[in-house]
């Protein structure tokens, strides 16, 4: 059993600062993403800036070399730096003023996840002062709540350098324990266009809801499928990949034979599901339905669009980044989940990651998100142990 000691005042204070930067999806991050390096600079810690294709918001990357110089190898530490809306919310207190309660910590991010960020940027010092064996490399994305759309350039930026990792750990709440498998999220929109006419003349018009309400069955009926016949993996506690449509738009008005509808569904597979197969199963069935369609109106058209996807991951239970994970003080399971992050985009790269972060999933984007201080001390206490684990013995 190991120690957990009190969250300390710096690393409060850092969690506070960064909780205060109000970085919903929507807007920019860029003022948070200038604090932290800022905070690095004044330990001559160099960062990078990956943008966005805009320039609205950017990634961080930036190496703590180990004590030879060496930025090769070594560990990387992730996290995102945006969070979801309060829009519609009821609060208890204000979601960007962060509060203290109880022993825990109100605001929107506490738990997914600036307090996991707060501890990096409070252990930076001690990063920066310890005489590395290998390097520490922190990133932080922005997007990853609309689809894990910052940490592709990332990890991009990653190769690149040809850094070549050991390991990566994605601070997500886990409540501190190893998570090593999710399932990939897949975000889809498809466009019908019809034909407008009075509802009064339905033959000259096109139905575009009509014709959508056929994939809504298709896509059904494939999660049907996968529900029945899988494949299976039971340690997610829905052990299928499941599928399901969850938007739809369409029409304008009672009288009108709606000329455009869009649906707009996902799927969340399995890493033994044939991702591109699945993908081409509901490409082949929107073009069986624009086929039907322009043989009445020869303008009719079904269109998918890929809006967000972000891969799975499943690293195995003897990687040894699982076990340098439990030596730092994580718990040891085998827990699988059924939310995505940007671990698979890490893993896709080929470095073995895990999720651990502290806080608990079950409060993330809810209304007085929370974190417990228990668990902000017992991240602190694993980076601790990972800073001494990663730092040789040898004096100057």
């Amino acid at each position: 059993m190991f120690t957990v000691p009190s969250a300390s005042a710096a690393t409060m204070a850092e969690i506070e600062r960064l909780l205060r930067f109000d970085t919903t999806s929507r807007d920019s991050n860029l003022p948070l993403i200038d604090h932290v390096a800022a905070v690095l600079g004044d330990l001559g810690i160099e960062s990078t800036l990956v943008p966005s294709p805009d320039g609205a918001k950017a990634n961080l990357l930036a190496t703590i070399p180990a004590a030879d110089g060496s930025v090769r190898g070594g560990i990387v530490l992730s996290g995102h730096t945006d969070v979801v809306p309060v829009d519609g919310q009821a609060w208890s207190s204000a979601p960007f003023e962060p509060e203290v309660r109880d022993g825990r910590l109100y605001a929107r991010g506490s738990a997914d996840m600036k307090s996991f960020l707060g501890v990096l940027l409070a252990k930076a010092p001690a990063m920066a002062s310890a005489r590395l064996a290998e390097p520490i490399h922190l990133a932080l994305s922005y997007d990853e709540e609309v689809g894990c759309v910052g940490a592709i350039d990332l990890v991009a930026e990653i190769e690149r350098r040809g850094i070549e990792p050991r390991g990566c750990v994605v601070g997500e709440p886990t409540s501190m324990r190893i998570v090593r498998g999710h399932k990939s999220m897949n975000v889809f929109r498809v466009d019908v266009r019809g034909l407008a006419a009075h509802s009064s003349l339905t033959p000259q018009g096109e139905n575009a809801i009509v014709a959508a309400a056929e994939l809504v069955r298709f896509v059904q009926g494939v999660a049907d499928e996968l529900r029945a016949e899988g494949p299976f993996d039971e340690g997610y506690v829905v052990p299928f990949t499941t599928v399901s449509v969850n938007r739809i738009d369409g029409g304008i008005a009672i009288n009108t034979i709606p000329a455009e509808c869009t649906v707009h569904f996902e799927f969340r597979a399995l890493t033994t599901v044939d991702h591109e197969a699945l993908v081409e199963r509901f490409r082949a069935e929107c073009r069986r339905i624009e086929a039907g369609m322009r043989e009445r109106h020869p303008g009719a058209s079904v269109t998918l669009t890929t809006t967000a996807a972000a891969p799975g991951v499943d690293t195995p239970a003897d990687a040894d980044i699982v076990a340098l994970a439990a030596a730092w003080g994580a718990e040891p399971s085998d827990d699988k989940v059924t939310y995505g992050t940007e671990a698979g985009l890490f893993a896709q790269a080929g470095i073995p990651t895990v999720v651990c972060g502290p806080g608990d999933i079950a409060q993330a984007h809810a209304p007085d998100e929370f974190i417990e201080l228990e668990q902000i001390a017992r991240c602190e206490a694993f980076v601790d142990r990972l800073i001494a684990a990663l730092s040789t013995q040898e004096t100057a």
